[in-house]
């Protein structure tokens, strides 16, 4: 099967996406916590898309490729492969536009993401937790509806949706000295650097990743792109590998990547439902465990954070035995 399209997308395709979408998003509150900042000795702007329709900042992407598509197209449907967020956005964008939605999950993705694609509308087609049984999968998938393949990351479409988030959070801040946000395929980030390196180049965007699922520090370090099969973690939309179109805006405008364990990732999820007292899910709690492990980075700045979703299974608290 060929890779999506390889063309990528320009700020011009943002602020498209930006129109096209605002009917079906939200437009996300900037969330501020004292006993984080002192905490962490600097100035933290969460931008929340835990409180973004679906619950994650996904929706974005899903929503631009969907109401993108001419009515010929659209009318087969879509089709995607996803550990939950990319599949139950897809869903719903897919479920406001009217057509049918075919998703090829992992068995292992937490059954409230399940059950938020099927309460969408989506159909779900399950495979192994391996990016080579998914995508072997969803070949099948593929072929046999003939629907529009709307990749979770490395589609130009869906990273012009995602840069449509950072847009937002240029407009709702003032003087941000750095962004971070969280990487797994590198959809979120390469639309912040899409946005970024237009509307604010001075600001270094940084990216976090777990240490059990390193494959795109690990990248950053070589200069190519490492894949990693089947990586563990309590971060569960961050095990997926970077492709050539996120490869390209990470290379270019990425400042550095940072890591964190999962005893980390954990602690700092914990404390963000103690004092935030918001709902976020494994995967976005890692920026903030790797600002707190790495304040000479941070101290004194001002540093907008990407949340990128709440879709938590709240029977499977990773902090409750």
């Amino acid at each position: 099967m060929k890779d999506i399209m390889t063309n990528l997308p320009t700020f011009d395709d943002m602020l498209a996406a930006h129109d096209r979408i605002a009917p079906y998003i939200h437009r996300t509150p900037i969330l501020t916590s004292s006993y984080l900042n002192e905490l962490t000795g600097a100035e933290l702007f969460f931008k929340c898309e835990n409180f973004q329709k679906a619950g994650a900042f996904k929706v974005r992407g899903a929503s631009n490729a969907v109401f993108g598509l001419s009515d010929e197209v659209a009318a087969k449907g879509v089709a995607t492969h996803s550990s939950g967020n990319h599949a139950l956005s897809l869903s719903y964008a897919a479920g406001r536009r009217g057509i049918p939605c075919h998703v090829v999950m992992p068995r292992t993705a937490p059954q409230a993401k399940k059950d938020a694609v099927r309460g969408y509308g989506g159909i779900i087609t399950e495979c192994e937790p391996s990016t080579s049984s998914r995508e072997e999968v969803f070949a099948r998938i593929h072929a046999e509806t003939g629907a529009d393949f709307v990749h979770p990351y490395n589609d130009p479409r869906v990273i012009a949706g995602q840069g449509t988030c950072s847009r937002e959070l240029m407009e709702q801040t003032d003087g941000l000295d750095a962004v971070i946000a969280p990487i797994g395929g590198g959809g979120m980030i390469s639309g912040t650097c899409l946005t970024m390196s237009h509307l604010a180049p001075e600001v270094a965007i940084y990216a976090a990743e777990p240490e059990q699922a390193d494959d795109a520090y690990r990248s950053f370090k070589a200069g190519h792109i490492i894949a990693d099969d089947a990586p563990v973690t309590i971060a569960d939309g961050l095990k997926v590998p970077l492709k050539e179109n996120t490869w390209h805006f990470v290379s270019n405008h990425v400042t550095d990547i940072f890591t964190a364990s999962e005893e980390e990732i954990i602690a700092a999820m914990k404390l963000t439902w103690q004092r935030m007292k918001i709902i976020i899910e494994a995967s976005c709690a890692v920026p903030l465990a790797t600002i707190i492990k790495n304040p000479e980075t941070f101290r004194g700045k001002r540093v907008g954070v990407i949340i990128t979703g709440g879709n938590v299974d709240l029977d499977t608290l990773p902090w409750i035995n």
